[in-house]
């Protein structure tokens, strides 16, 4: 067959919400011939997984939909993805609920019907803005450290050799770790120390993904493939040609599109669905999970060729209860970044909160952590941060029952502690989601499969 040669650099990918299929094809090709990327969702509800599957640049959203509306979806973005500008759809009469929505972190708002020039301008104005919120926004991948990851201890200076040895090659690399221990942000050191710097960084979330849309989501499709493929897409292969493709999550894959995975990274050739010519494309694969996936081999949930394949180098990333060490480093990170971020004067650190964040057991890790510093510092009761300020153990639990018991030996302890915590978090979200096991998931930032892989392994149960 003939090949259809690389292709170009990626576009900006914009997200378009709204219940109405005319709005969103009308604003949908407005933007498309304008040379961006769209997505569209007809709920605020399914936005949110295409926002955490794809990671796009922009989102513009209705005001007034069924079920979750437009400022309920702002707000949840700005919760959870605080780099993506949010742009308001609203009708005449809803004008003064977008302008007040500005100020719950809107980036700005459209009247309906929008005018095509205004529409234009304001999303290449968000997007200008999302650049700088990206280089901004990084979690503890700060400038000043070496390859930007904070922490001094013996684990986190040995992920860095590694970084600085392999990132300059186009080896596959597999990072694994608990989940919130900064996978992802490993993968952005090595795309940025590498040759490739300069070309896109894509990612995607495999366990974000329903299984009917990753294999477009990866490979692309071509009008008419299926129902609902009213236009050519590229996959997020060729949106990285040139540049990096990182995997979250990688596990989560369903085992048709493991295959069709292995021919990309032997061949480096890409099939759209439909398409009748493969694509070649250039790409740089790095994969994360925080799952075992020697043992998903041998129980026959991943393919043992494409383990080999994507584990070329492994990097283990440790959990924050192995590097204890580095919690004063990284406190005092999130108090800088959060306070330019919150606009809030920056707290110092009372005599005993290190050693009280040290008792507790961390499940979440490092993204536990940054969330727990953002909470006290919302919540403190004066310049300086105590103990007291991070106190958020569950009703009718007394404080520090989450520690870690000394005599139980420390590896031993830990593993009881995170155990424990993780228990109480997951019954926690499972209340809250009236043992919705999906909505659960969503609040633990788990895949469903994760979540009753977990259940199971720490003895919990769901009916739903």
């Amino acid at each position: 067959m003939r090949d259809r040669g690389a292709v170009g650099p990626a576009k900006r990918h914009i997200l378009v919400v709204d219940d109405e299929p005319n709005v969103r094809k009308v604003l949908g090709a407005l933007l498309e011939q304008a040379g961006y990327l769209t997505t569209r969702a007809a709920a605020a509800s399914e936005a949110l997984d295409l926002v955490r599957a794809q990671d796009p640049d922009l989102v513009i959203t209705d005001l007034k939909m069924p079920g979750m509306d437009g400022l309920e979806l702002l707000r949840r973005l700005k919760e959870g993805f605080p780099e993506i500008p949010v742009v308001l759809l609203s009708a005449h009469g809803t004008v003064e609920a977008a302008v007040e929505a500005m100020k719950d972190g809107a980036f700005d708002f459209l009247t309906k019907p929008f005018d095509k020039t205004r529409v234009l301008e304001v999303v290449a104005k968000g997007l200008g803005q999302a650049e700088r919120a990206r280089r901004e926004f990084q979690g503890p991948l700060a400038g000043g450290a070496p390859c930007g990851l904070v922490g001094g201890t013996a684990a986190m200076d040995g992920v860095r050799r590694l970084i600085e040895r392999i990132a300059p090659a186009p080896s596959t690399v597999l990072i694994t770790g608990e989940t919130g221990t900064g996978k992802e942000l490993v993968a952005e050191a090595l795309h940025h120390m590498s040759p490739r710097r300069g070309a896109p960084f894509v990612k995607i979330n495999c366990g974000a993904l329903p299984e009917t849309l990753v294999e477009s989501e990866l490979f692309g499709h071509e009008r008419g493939a299926f129902t609902g493929a009213a236009q050519a897409r590229p996959g997020r292969f060729e949106l990285a040609h040139g540049g990096t493709l990182f995997l979250d999550e990688v596990g989560e894959l369903p085992p048709a599109v493991q295959v069709k995975l292995l021919r990309v990274l032997q061949d480096g050739m890409v099939d759209r669905i439909g398409a009748t010519e493969p694509r070649r494309v250039d790409v740089r694969l790095l994969a994360a999970t925080h799952r075992d996936l020697q043992e998903d081999v041998e129980h026959g949930r991943f393919r043992q060729d494409l383990f080999f394949r994507i584990r070329v180098v492994e990097i283990k990333v440790p959990p924050l209860r192995e590097r204890l060490d580095d919690l004063p480093l990284l406190v005092e990170f999130f108090l800088d970044k959060l306070s330019r971020r919150l606009g809030l004067a920056r707290p110092s650190v009372g005599p005993g909160t290190i050693g009280a964040l040290a008792a507790r057991a961390w499940p979440g890790n490092v993204r536990e952590l940054e969330n727990a510093v953002e909470r006290a510092m919302l919540l403190a009761r004066g310049p300086s941060l105590g103990p007291e300020d991070f106190a958020i153990d569950a009703p009718g639990e007394p404080a520090g029952a989450h520690a870690a018991a000394p005599s139980a030996g420390i590896k031993g302890a830990a593993r009881e502690a995170a155990a424990t915590a993780e228990r109480r978090l997951i019954r926690a979200a499972l209340e809250a989601t009236a043992g919705n096991v999906t909505r659960a998931a969503e609040r633990l930032g788990l895949s469903r499969r994760g979540l009753q892989l977990k259940l199971k392994e720490l003895g919990l149960r769901s009916d739903n």
